[in-house]
C-alpha cells in the first residue's frame, strides 16, 4: 500500500488551522474518494486533480485510491487544497518521494492543463503555518510576494503543477507561459480595492486617497475640528447637514490624516482583505488606513459579514484599522445598522453559521452622513423645507438611540454661504498640517497608555480615565450636571471625557481643563457652549 502526507490550510474567518492531506493506495476498483468534511468545490477538486495530473505529463494510479483531510472535525472549504492533494497523490504512487513532501504547506488552485491558480486568503494561512512550525510553502507564483510578508517562511511561487513536479523530484524545471492570474474576481470588480479609486456597487473598499485635501473644504469649521479629534482619537463622528455641504468630501479625506498602519495592523487588514480577494495585483501589503463606503441599500450581511456557505467579511471588517463611512445613514435598513452596535462595542464580529463559527475583526472608526429631512432643506434659519413635521420625525428617528450613544462627535455641517465659496485665500488647513497635528496628539495619548492594553483614548474605559488619569478641578462639572439633567447617559459622559483627553491632547495640555472639556460636551451634544471650535484658538 502505497502512502504520502503533505499540508494545506483551512481557512476559519481570518484564522488559519493546518490541515494534513494523507493519500492513500491500495488494491481495488479504481476509485477516488476524498474523505475530511470538505464542501462542494473540494469536492470536485477530485475531478481537477486527476486532469490536472495527467495533463501534466503524470500517471493517474488505477487503484482505490483514498484522501484524508485531518483534522477531519474542521470544515474545509474552497479550492485551495488542490496542490496538496495533487502532491500527495504522487507521493502514494511513488512519482514523488514521499518524505519530501511531508514537511511542506501547499496552497493553491488547479486548472485543468495543471496551472497553479490563485486563491483567497494566502496571508493568513501562510501566517497559520508560520505559527504551526512549518518553515517552507508553496503558493502560486503571483501569490508569492503576498506570503514572503511572514518572517521565517520560505516561499517557492510556482507556475504548474509540472514545475512544481519537477522542483520535488530535482529534474530540470520546465519554463511555462505567465498566465493571467491575481485579477481582481470579476463578482467584485465593482469595488474599489487599495490604490484604485472608483467606488461602486454595493459597497467600496480601499486605501485613503492622498490626492483628496482638507484644504479643498470650505469653511465647516466645526466639523473640521470634529473630524480632526476623530482621527485624533478613535472617536466615532454623525455629521448632520444639507446636501452638498461637505459632508462626503469630510468623510473622504478623514484617512487620510490617520497615522499609518505599523506592521501588526498592516498585516491584520491585508488578511482580511485577501480573504475577501480584494488584494490588487502589485500590491500584497496594505500600510494605509483603508476607506470603505456602503450603499444605503446594503444588507445586514454585507455590513457586517456573512452571506451563504462559508461566511466572508463584510463591510465593519473590510474597514478594520479605517473608516466605515455610511452616507445617507438614514436610508440604511434599521436592522443593519442595529447590527453595528456589537463590532463598535467589541471591536469584532462573531458569525454563527451551522457549520461553525467565524470571528472576524472589526475596529473601525464610523462617520455617519445625513440630510436633516426627507428633502434635506431643513434648518432653524431658514423656512425652505416642505416636509411635514411627522415626516420629519420619522426620518431622524430612523437613527436609534442606542446607536447614536456610541457616537462621540455630533456635529451639524452649515450650508455654504456665497462668500465663503468665492473668497480668495480663504482655504483651510492642508491635511500634512492636520495629519501632522493628530499624529503629535496619538503619540502623546500613547505615551501615557504605554504599559496598558489600549492604545487611544477611544478604548480606554470611562472607569480608568476617572480612577487613574485626573482632569482639572472643577473640569467636569458641567458636563457633570448635564448627566443630572437628563442630557447626558452615563455612557455619554463617559465619551465626553474621552474626547476632553483628546482635544487636550490636541492643544499640548497635560490633562482636560474646563475649556476642553466644554469643547468635547459641544461636540458630543450640539449644544453651543462658547467655546472656540477650533483646537487650541485663543478664547
Amino acid at each position: 500500500m502505497g502512502f504520502a502526507r503533505t499540508c494545506a490550510v483551512a481557512l476559519v474567518g481570518v484564522e488559519g488551522v493546518v490541515v494534513e492531506v494523507q493519500a492513500g493506495l491500495e488494491p481495488g476498483v479504481a476509485a477516488f474518494t476524498l474523505v475530511g468534511l470538505p464542501d462542494k468545490s473540494l469536492t470536485e477538486s477530485r475531478d481537477r486533480v486527476r486532469a490536472a495530473v495527467v495533463n501534466s505529463g503524470g500517471e493517474w494510479p488505477q487503484k482505490k485510491l483514498t484522501v484524508g483531510l485531518s483534522p477531519a472535525s474542521v470544515p474545509k472549504a474552497g479550492s485551495g487544497f488542490d496542490l496538496a492533494v495533487a502532491c500527495a497523490v504522487l507521493g502514494a504512487a511513488e512519482r514523488i518521494d514521499p518524505r519530501v513532501l511531508a514537511d511542506i504547506v501547499m496552497i493553491g488552485e488547479l486548472g485543468l492543463d495543471g496551472r497553479v491558480r490563485p486563491v483567497r486568503g494566502i496571508l493568513p494561512a501562510v501566517l497559520a503555518a508560520a505559527d504551526a512550525g512549518y518553515e517552507q510553502v508553496v503558493v502560486p507564483e503571483c501569490a508569492a510576494a503576498e506570503a514572503s510578508l511572514v518572517p521565517g517562511v520560505s516561499v517557492l511561487g510556482v507556475r504548474s503543477l509540472r514545475q512544481l513536479i519537477a522542483v520535488l523530484t530535482d529534474e530540470p524545471v520546465p519554463d511555462e507561459v505567465p498566465d493571467e492570474q491575481g485579477r481582481p474576481d470579476p463578482l467584485l470588480a465593482g469595488l474599489r480595492v487599495p490604490g484604485t479609486g472608483a467606488v461602486t456597487g454595493t459597497h467600496g473598499t480601499g486605501a485613503a486617497q492622498h490626492d483628496h485635501d482638507l484644504a479643498d473644504v470650505v469653511g465647516q469649521l466645526s466639523a473640521r475640528t470634529a473630524v480632526e479629534v476623530a482621527a485624533a482619537g478613535g472617536h466615532h463622528l454623525f455629521l448632520e447637514g444639507p446636501p452638498g455641504a461637505g459632508k462626503t468630501m469630510l468623510a473622504e479625506r478623514l484617512p487620510s490624516i490617520l497615522p499609518p498602519l505599523d506592521r501588526q495592523e498592516s498585516l491584520e487588514v491585508t488578511a482580511v482583505h485577501s480573504v475577501a480577494g480584494l488584494l490588487p495585483p502589485g500590491k500584497p501589503l496594505i500600510d494605509v488606513a483603508p476607506y470603505c463606503a456602503p450603499h444605503h441599500s446594503a444588507t445586514m450581511q454585507a455590513l457586517v459579514g456573512g452571506g451563504p456557505g462559508v461566511a466572508r467579511p463584510g463591510a465593519v471588517s473590510l474597514a478594520h484599522r479605517g473608516v466605515l463611512f455610511l452616507d445617507e445613514t438614514p436610508e440604511f435598513s434599521s436592522h443593519a445598522l442595529d447590527a453595528l452596535r456589537q463590532p463598535l462595542e467589541a471591536g469584532h464580529v462573531v458569525i454563527a453559521r451551522s457549520a461553525g463559527v467565524v470571528r472576524f475583526p472589526a475596529k473601525f472608526l464610523m462617520v455617519l452622513a445625513a440630510n436633516p429631512c426627507p428633502c434635506g432643506r431643513f434648518s432653524r434659519t431658514n423656512d425652505l423645507c416642505e416636509c411635514p413635521p411627522s415626516a420629519i420625525r420619522r426620518y431622524q428617528a430612523r437613527l436609534s438611540g442606542p446607536l447614536l450613544d456610541r457616537v462621540d462627535l455630533r456635529v451639524e455641517a452649515d450650508r455654504v454661504t456665497r462668500t465663503e465659496l468665492t473668497a480668495s485665500g480663504a482655504r483651510g488647513e492642508s491635511t500634512a498640517t492636520v495629519a501632522a497635528r493628530v499624529r503629535a496628539a496619538r503619540e502623546r495619548a500613547a505615551a501615557r497608555l504605554a504599559g496598558t492594553p489600549w492604545r487611544t483614548n477611544s478604548d480606554v474605559p470611562g472607569r480608568e480615565l476617572r480612577s487613574r488619569w485626573h482632569t482639572a478641578p472643577g473640569a467636569m462639572d458641567d458636563a457633570e450636571r448635564s448627566l443630572e439633567r437628563g442630557v447626558l447617559t452615563a455612557r455619554g459622559l463617559d465619551r465626553v471625557l474621552r474626547v476632553a483627553w483628546t482635544v487636550a491632547d490636541l492643544a499640548g495640555h497635560d490633562r482636560p481643563d474646563a475649556g476642553d472639556v466644554a469643547l468635547a460636551l459641544q461636540l458630543r451634544t450640539g449644544v453651543p457652549r462658547g467655546v472656540p471650535m477650533a483646537i487650541g484658538a485663543p478664547a
